[in-house]
């Protein structure tokens, strides 16, 4: 059975610290694919700055060198609020024969509690917690830890960096950096 990440997010942007939680995960593991699944408007989040078709243009720039790096745009055509379970309830229902394993931040292991229904998408996916700045990976919930790099960067503060004009260079790939410039992203 094939094994498949899914990262899921806003990606506004796309930057290095995901890439580098894909690749890390997927090597860790050994995951056949990673699933880049952007979302259209987050349950626990303001809704993205920047508009669904600007967002998932950049992350196909942004994963475009890696061949087991995938955009699924899923939650997108879907609109609305995004529950990982649906999104799960319906990657099952059309993959049976692939296992999930979602990917998370050490901030949203700490909020899996309040996650709508974790019980029941607990039997749907296996979670897979990454360490972040200033969080724990602990949890009552069965969570697989694997430890990264720690690279300390989000995409709210890149926004504010790339409204303050300042450079976002190594942090954001080059091809996702012209994207922004050509289509002048974040300016406001």
């Amino acid at each position: 059975m094939e094994r498949i990440g899914i990262l899921g997010g806003t990606f506004d942007p796309p930057h290095l610290g995901h890439l580098l939680i894909a690749e890390e995960v997927r090597l860790a593991m050994e995951l056949n694919e990673v699933w880049f699944i952007p979302t259209y408007t987050p349950p626990h989040k303001d809704a993205a700055k920047t508009k669904a078709i600007d967002r998932i243009k950049m992350l196909q720039l942004a994963t475009e060198s890696n061949p087991f790096f995938k955009v699924n745009t899923i939650e997108i055509e879907r609109s609305g609020k995004s529950y990982t379970l649906d999104t799960m309830k319906y990657l099952k229902k059309e993959f049976p024969k692939k296992d999930f394993y979602f990917i998370i931040g050490a901030d949203m292991v700490e909020y899996l509690p309040h996650w709508h229904k974790v019980d029941e998408l607990l039997s749907l996916v296996n979670f897979v917690g990454v360490k972040r700045s200033g969080y724990q990976v602990d949890t009552e919930y069965p969570v697989t830890e694997v430890d990264i790099p720690m690279i300390d960067i989000s995409s709210s503060m890149l926004r504010n960096w790339l409204r303050s004009k300042r450079s976002v260079n190594y942090i954001v790939p080059d091809s996702v950096i012209s994207y922004i410039e050509e289509n002048r992203l974040y300016e406001n």
